[in-house]
């Protein structure tokens, strides 16, 4: 056989049509079904103090699933009775302030003291993706194995909105679930602050030593809001310049107006890392319970907070609505077509979208 033929030769192939290999099946996904989710049971276990049933009840109230989310407000309206008997505290501070440090030795802390204590550590999520790291279980090692504390990292999901009603619907499940002290913490400084203090009794904020001038109008704001100041990391060789700093916003806190009726705000030192000052801490959140309580302050926040939240709710309804229609989605895209191409003012689409 000549190399030209040889090349255009082809091989029989092995004769036989199946490899003796039996082909497993392939896998589908699957959403959860509704029958997953056995409201009688998860009642009963969130009461009981279930962190495996408390941590199905909170994935049922953050689905999008129209149905998950019927039952998930069915499962809230029976656990409310159960709700309301926690201190709500927000903690927030600059990035590397130590927040999630603080946080673990403070809640470990109380834990040891008998309390059960709920970390929810919101989360930024990504505004393309929507993905969120989701690390504090891992910043906070020691309280995430601790049976008496319960954490739950919720992802922002690029919606501040989101923020308010996906914390304060999780940290009403932890109430009825026997968590005692409730601690929200934050994305950083921002916005979400201002979400967070509508949904806490007391507000920390933690801030570091030598930060510079160029805090200072974040400072200033942030203040505003604060019940209580953490001067951070006041330990080892940063212990006088703590100090200093404590003294330096106790002359600060004199011209601003208290952020809770009947209360002065106060800074304190604290370490994490040597633990000391968290039992001061504790003993000024409770004076500050007491104080806001006997001043009539107490529920009326609370009262004011959820009025709130029921006008967010009303407003993230209206825009959820609104732009889930498929018709009003293809005229506000022609709409802003029109715009940019100067044949309408924004005023006058407006108009004629809610004609």
């Amino acid at each position: 056989m000549d190399r030209e033929k040889q090349s255009r030769q082809v091989m029989s192939g092995v004769s036989d049509k199946h490899d003796g290999m039996k082909a497993l099946p392939r896998k589908k996904f699957k959403k959860p079904s509704t029958s997953q989710f056995d409201l009688g049971e998860l009642v009963r276990g969130v009461e009981s103090g279930s962190r495996l049933h408390l941590g199905k009840a909170i994935t049922l109230l953050e689905s999008t699933n129209p149905e998950h989310k019927k039952r998930g407000q069915e499962l809230l309206n029976a656990l409310l009775p159960k709700t309301g008997n926690s201190i709500r505290i927000g903690i927030t501070g600059v990035p590397g302030a130590g927040k999630s440090t603080f946080i673990e030795t403070f809640g470990t802390m109380l834990t040891e003291l008998g309390h059960r204590v709920a970390v929810l550590a919101i989360d930024p999520s990504s505004s393309r993706t929507g993905g969120s790291i989701l690390g504090d279980k891992t910043r906070m090692e020691e309280l995430a194995r601790n049976p008496k504390a319960f954490i739950r990292p919720s992802p922002t999901a690029g919606t501040l909105g989101g923020v308010h009603k996906k914390t304060r619907e999780t940290m009403l499940l932890c109430e009825a679930a026997g968590y005692d002290v409730i601690l929200v913490e934050t994305v950083g400084v921002g916005q979400s602050e201002t979400l967070v203090r509508g949904m806490v009794d007391m507000f920390l904020l933690l801030v570091l030593t030598g930060a510079g001038d160029e805090l200072q109008g974040m400072k200033k704001g942030i203040l505003e809001l604060a019940d209580a100041m953490i001067v951070h990391k006041a330990d080892r060789d940063n212990l006088p310049l703590a100090k200093k700093t404590v003294r330096e916003y106790k002359q600060m806190l004199h011209f601003l107006q208290p952020a809770t009726e009947g209360w002065t705000t106060r800074p304190l030192a604290v370490s994490s890392i040597e633990g000391t000052g968290m039992q001061e801490i504790w003993d000024m959140v409770k004076e500050f319970e007491q104080a806001v309580q006997e001043s009539g302050y107490w529920n009326t926040r609370r009262q004011e907070q959820t009025r709130d939240w029921f006008h967010s709710m009303i407003t993230d309804e209206l825009l959820g609505r609104f732009y889930g229609d498929p018709e009003r989605k293809q005229q506000v895209k022609d709409m802003e077509q029109r715009i940019l191409n100067d044949r309408l003012t924004v005023s006058q689409a407006v108009t004629e979208l809610f004609k």
